[in-house]
């Protein structure tokens, strides 16, 4: 079972820039919308489009979320970052604006869904993702939460209750940190002792205190 990562945060607040003192060697990163990493550090990436294909002679369009899936298991590296991962569900609504109905709102959380099962399920145990994602204001409980297309898959879906691991970014204009714990404004969560509440917002050092936690590349 892979370990799913969620990282909430405006835009500008270091999501992404968290991910700079990585080895390039040793993280595998999927760009949803942006084409560019915000530092000069060269890093492969793999930016994420919609594929047109054939099963069985029918036309079928893979979404972002499918495409992605179908991915996972062919990165070499055991740390993987989907950068600003609500698009993946952004895109493919405005994709499907002309379509009626609800189907397109399940097909929706259906593949943002699946995506996260398939972290859980079918990665290797030693694999983190991370899920870069902006967050939005719940306009029942007024908190701070993952961004979503609209109150039909806020319903049914709780995207926060698929991780384990929340963290929400911060700034003041000058110093970008994590907070790892809800201060009963937003929806930030981790196990009871893996984190301090306030940390670096370094990914290297999240993955490092994630793998010592677990057991998983290092002390428990």
């Amino acid at each position: 079972m892979g370990i799913p990562v969620l990282i909430l945060g405006e835009s500008g607040s270091g999501k992404t820039y968290s991910i700079k003192n990585f080895d390039p060697d040793k993280v595998g990163i999927f760009l949803c919308e942006k084409n560019r990493l915000p530092f000069k550090k060269q890093f492969n990436t793999f930016k994420v489009k919609e594929t047109e294909g054939e099963v069985n002679g029918r036309k079928i369009t893979m979404r972002q979320g499918q495409v992605i899936q179908r991915l996972l298991s062919q990165v070499k590296a055991k740390t993987i970052v989907i950068d600003d991962s609500q698009y993946i569900m952004a895109n493919e609504f405005f994709n499907r604006a002309s379509e009626t109905g609800y189907q397109k709102f399940m097909d929706i959380g259906c593949h943002f869904r699946d995506l996260i099962h398939a972290v859980n399920n079918d990665l290797p145990d030693d694999v983190t993702v991370y899920f870069l994602h902006h967050p939005e204001m719940d306009s029942n409980t007024g908190k701070l939460k993952a961004k979503t297309i609209g109150k039909m898959l806020d319903e049914k879906l709780t995207l926060e209750g698929c991780f384990d691991i929340v963290l929400r970014a911060h700034t003041d204009g000058h110093d970008h940190w994590f907070s790892t714990q809800s201060d009963g404004t937003d929806t930030a969560k981790s196990p009871e002792g893996m984190f301090e509440e306030k940390i670096p917002n370094d990914l290297v050092i999240v993955d490092k205190t994630i793998r010592e936690y677990y057991g998983i590349g290092g002390k428990k």
